[in-house]
This record gives C-alpha cells, sequence and structure tokens, in this order.
C-alpha cells in the first residue's frame, strides 16, 4: 500500500492520537550511552545520536534533556510523496502558537509538541480536520 496523496482526504483524515506518556528528546555519543534501551526514534547528526525516549526513562539514563514532549500520531496513512500535509499541521499548530518537531515513519506523521500544550495540539488538529 503506497498511503493517501489527496490533500483533502490526508486533512480530513489525520486522526491524531497521542500517546500517554511525556516523551524526552536529548543527544548522545552513541547508543552505548543508552544502556541497552531502545529508543523510539532516532536522527544521527554531526553532533550526536538524537534520540527520543520516555522521559522517565531520560531521566533514570541521566540524559540531557534538551525538550519535553507530547508525542502525537495521524493515523492516516499518508504517502512518503504526499504534498501538503505537514504544511496545513504545521500552519495550524503556529496559528495556535504550539511549536511541532515532525518525525515522518513510513506510514504516518508523528509530532513533538510540547508536553504542555498537548490538550491544545490535539484541539486545533482535530479542528482542522474538521472535527471540531
Amino acid at each position: 500500500m503506497s498511503g493517501e496523496r489527496d490533500l483533502d482526504v490526508l486533512v480530513r483524515s489525520m486522526d491524531p492520537v497521542a500517546r500517554p506518556d511525556v516523551y524526552a528528546v536529548a543527544t548522545v555519543d552513541g547508543y552505548a550511552a543508552l544502556a541497552g534501551v531502545a529508543p523510539d526514534a532516532t536522527v544521527h547528526e554531526d553532533e550526536g545520536l538524537t534520540v527520543v525516549v520516555p522521559l522517565a526513562t531520560a531521566r533514570a539514563l541521566q540524559l540531557d534533556i534538551a525538550f519535553e514532549a507530547a508525542w502525537i500520531t495521524l493515523r492516516v496513512h499518508s504517502a512518503l510523496d504526499a504534498v501538503g500535509l505537514t504544511a496545513a499541521f504545521s500552519a495550524a499548530l503556529a496559528e495556535a502558537g504550539i511549536s511541532c518537531n515532525v518525525l515522518a515513519g513510513r506510514f504516518h506523521d508523528h509530532l513533538l509538541v510540547p508536553a504542555d500544550r498537548r490538550d491544545d495540539a490535539l484541539a486545533a488538529l482535530r479542528a482542522l480536520a474538521g472535527g471540531e
């Protein structure tokens, strides 16, 4: 299955859902710093390995936490080459004054928003989709 490409369908079908935990974004020198913990997401950068792990895990590992986030998944299966979805939800969140960091998976987009703005972000996304 290749995923949806029609922007109107993508926006109407976003179906955002938040994971229950708070997540931490941190940078480590490598996987060894994680003491065997499998991160939920990683990005290799010149400055180090950026990881996303549950906040409790980051604290237990004494990581230098750069951002505490709520993790929202858009459950629509968006095609990786779809055009406009990121712009649409970014604009809605920006209008609400909510920052957003995006992780694109094979099937879904995942949004990291400030943990204390979780409910506001969900409301803005649902309003964009026409659900509120």
